[in-house]
């Protein structure tokens, strides 16, 4: 079994902070490689702000280029909207038998867990790994056997400050890869 982290997010921009944490999600877990799923829409945030899905996509695709063990994903362009987690994992499972999947979400997103689309489920067939954010208190002891805390670095970076920065036209290039930087630099001229 070829062992993958399901990294979803909208990627509103991708940022040095996803990729540098999941760098680290992969070196400290037993993961082999790291599929990044763009959401093309998250069920419990509002799409107003979302740049266009192939966007996205393409901007993520730049972006892990270089990096060996990450998978643009547009998995979840396919699957009804908006896409919910557990029909996402469910579907690839049963596409790709020779893969254990992973879910990695932040604990901000563990500590709302239970309101998530069949959670339960998800909890019963999935490993989980919880990577750290800010404000997030989870007491590790409490976790069942299938989930487990990285303890990785915080990056406070944020891809609704990098649109507001790009919406003012201030430079982003220290927050993104180069290809996301140069291409909002293009569309600006």
């Amino acid at each position: 079994m070829i062992k993958t982290g399901i990294f979803g997010g909208s990627f509103n921009p991708i940022h040095n902070g996803h990729i540098a944490l999941a760098r680290q999600i992969l070196q400290k877990s037993d993961l082999e490689e790291i599929w990044f799923v763009v959401s093309p829409q998250n069920p419990l945030k509002t799409s107003d702000s979302l740049e266009d899905d192939e966007i996205r996509l393409m901007l993520v695709k730049a972006a892990l280029e270089d990096e060996n063990h990450f998978v643009a994903s547009d998995y979840e362009f396919k699957m009804p909207r908006p896409s919910f987690m557990y029909d996402t994992l469910k579907a690839m499972r049963a596409e790709y038998p020779e893969r254990l999947f992973t879910l990695l979400i932040g604990g901000d997103n563990w500590v709302k867990f239970q309101h998530w689309y069949r959670w339960e489920d998800i909890l019963r067939d999935f490993r989980i790994i919880i990577y750290p954010r800010k404000g997030a208190v989870i007491d590790k002891n409490s976790l069942p056997g299938n989930v487990k805390i990285v303890d990785t670095q915080l990056y406070d970076i944020s891809s609704t400050e990098i649109r507001e920065m790009i919406d003012k036209g201030e430079d982003i290039s220290h927050l993104v890869p180069e290809a996301v930087a140069n291409y909002y630099k293009y569309e600006e001229d």
